[in-house]
């Protein structure tokens, strides 16, 4: 569904990939781990489109976003990639709502579907009374469950979590490891996940290990 192929990124004299081959099925949970440096995070946001390869392809479904106009790009990332970071990046100015609704607007779809499909996400995610309250308002479980039902917002074809458990307690990171793989249950969603949690890593389908800007496994 996903595929890179020959990634290479450096950051001025810096590689930082070293030639990337990658394929991410549908329905899949695949967890991205490796020391800090190891080219993760830079890797996740190529696959995202937030930022280029030097070099190299990406492929969603055979369509290749990087061809596509910028214009065209930024309406293919919004329909088709979902993000989850560490620290929510949540508007503080808006309610949990209003923050899940902002992509489906974005998308130009009408404001009553946007808000009846946020209300129905919030609600899968158990959070039903707290459409209202602003970020601050909220606690960082909370937090995070707003997050991924924004990333869910438009139905994309995979999302991608940068350390999205990093932030959480405990009893958050085990709520929101298995809020996952409800969503790959019930939704049929996939999810590449760069994490340092030895524990999540261990329950996806898959684990790709990264060193030195190359994939080791």
């Amino acid at each position: 569904m996903v595929e890179t192929k020959g990634i290479i990124k450096s950051f001025g004299t810096l590689r930082v990939l070293k030639g990337i081959d990658l394929l991410i099925h549908e329905k899949e949970i695949v967890a991205v781990v490796g020391s800090s440096g190891a080219g993760k995070t830079t890797l996740l946001q190529i696959m995202g489109t937030l930022d280029r390869p030097d070099s190299g392809s990406l492929l969603f479904n055979g369509i290749e976003p990087f061809r596509l106009p910028e214009r065209e790009q930024a309406v293919f990332r919004n329909r088709h990639i979902g993000f989850v970071f560490q620290f929510h990046q949540l508007l503080p100015e808006f309610t949990a709502l209003e923050n899940v609704m902002i992509p489906a607007l974005i998308a130009c779809r009408k404001y009553g579907e946007a808000e009846k499909r946020a209300k129905e996400l919030l609600d899968f995610l158990r959070l039903t009374d707290r459409l209202k309250h602003k970020s601050s308002e909220l606690s960082g479980g909370e937090k995070q469950r707003v997050a991924v039902a924004r990333a869910l917002i438009n139905n994309p074809s995979v999302i991608f979590a940068d350390e999205p458990s990093g932030s959480l307690d405990t009893s958050n990171k085990e709520e929101l490891h298995a809020l996952f793989f409800d969503l790959r249950k019930a939704l049929g969603q996939t999810f590449v996940i760069v994490t340092h949690d030895e524990h999540l890593a261990t329950l996806a389908d898959r684990i790709i290990h990264m060193k030195d800007g190359m994939i080791t496994n």
